[in-house]
């Protein structure tokens, strides 16, 4: 298996980074919508990301990475109850795949060589437990990102036809990417996703410097790079660890609910999603952080990633999304 690039050497993008750290420590956050630039370093943070994180355990041979033996499918016939380390899943979804690849479907070689009725999974059996990205997401096809917005949501993939009835777990982070030049997603589905980031080329020429110089540093030697900053690496990690496991200490204080629901209103924000996201994102930061109590600290820094792509357009305002966002948080927190 290919070495990816270093997570803590990726250098600037600090908003996309922690985007992705967030949803490392809490799944449930919905998904990060990463806009922006190419070349700035999108999908090699998502790889990065999952090659720092454990490996998960899994069920040799089972199909979705089910974690336990009882937790295999029956379809499956997984015949193996032995446990076996994988890296944490990461699964490219290409333009132009069809629903079937997506969900999975009848296996037609095995019905027509052996006259059996199989279901052949797709790429969401594949990622359980992991991530899927999805390069140039603005470009794929609505109900394929209707189709994985509600199985992200639910958490489980249902396929019902050619006569198979079949479910299965499918947890994972869906991380989208693209250039919004080419392309818009429609505010339905902007909303649906839980974070966004804009990242854009960097403009300081001594940190285009730094970022050629590394990713030339790792190509010229991959497995010398990612050791000198594995120690580097490996403390993301932990923090990563103990984010997880001190999530669910974090009490939302009425306090706290409160500062949520007036930045809502303040912003003129549709619906509760983006209240709800933006409490859980605030959570995870405070938790990655070891802090003992969720603070405006944890809701300012969170707020952009949670709210700026929720916005209604303000034609009178060419300040842009997040800086409104950043305006309203001053404005409403004193």
């Amino acid at each position: 298996m290919s070495l990816a690039f270093p997570f803590s050497a990726i250098v600037g993008q600090d908003t996309m980074k922690q985007a992705l750290v967030l949803t490392a420590i809490d799944p449930g956050l919905g998904g990060v919508l990463v806009f922006g630039d190419r070349g700035t370093g999108k999908s090699t943070a998502v790889r990065a990301l999952a090659a720092l994180l454990p490996p998960i355990t899994a069920v040799k041979g089972c199909p979705v990475n089910s974690e336990r033996p009882e937790e295999c499918p029956d379809w499956a016939t997984v015949p193996d109850t032995d446990l076996v380390e994988r890296p944490t899943p990461v699964v490219d979804l290409p333009l132009g795949v069809t629903e079937d690849r997506v969900t999975g479907a009848l296996d037609i070689e095995r019905a027509l060589t052996k006259g059996e009725k199989a279901f052949e999974p797709g790429l969401l059996a594949r990622a359980n437990r992991g991530y899927l990205y999805i390069d140039e997401v603005n470009l794929l096809e609505d109900h394929i990102v209707d189709l994985l917005l509600d199985v992200a949501q639910s958490g489980v993939n249902a396929v019902e036809r050619e006569g198979l009835s079949i479910r299965h777990p499918a947890r994972f982070v869906l991380v989208g990417s693209g250039n919004p030049e080419e392309g818009e997603l429609r505010p339905q589905l902007l909303d649906r996703f839980g974070l966004s980031v804009e990242v854009r080329s960097p403009t300081d020429i001594d940190e285009r410097i730094e970022v050629v110089r590394r990713r030339d540093a790792f190509d010229m030697d991959r497995e010398g790079f990612v050791a000198k900053w594995q120690p580097e690496d490996a403390k993301i990690r932990d923090a990563i660890l103990a984010g997880r496991a001190a999530l669910r200490k974090l009490e939302a204080t009425d306090t706290i609910l409160r500062d949520c629901a007036a930045l809502a209103v303040a912003l003129g924000a549709d619906g509760l999603r983006g209240e709800l996201t933006l409490l859980r994102a605030a959570r995870a930061l405070a938790a990655y952080e070891g802090d003992k109590a969720i603070s405006r600290d944890h809701l300012a820094a969170v707020a952009p990633l949670a709210l700026s792509h929720r916005l209604r357009r303000d034609p009178l305002d060419e300040a842009g999304s997040t800086t409104r966002v950043t305006r309203t948080v001053a404005e409403t927190f004193g």
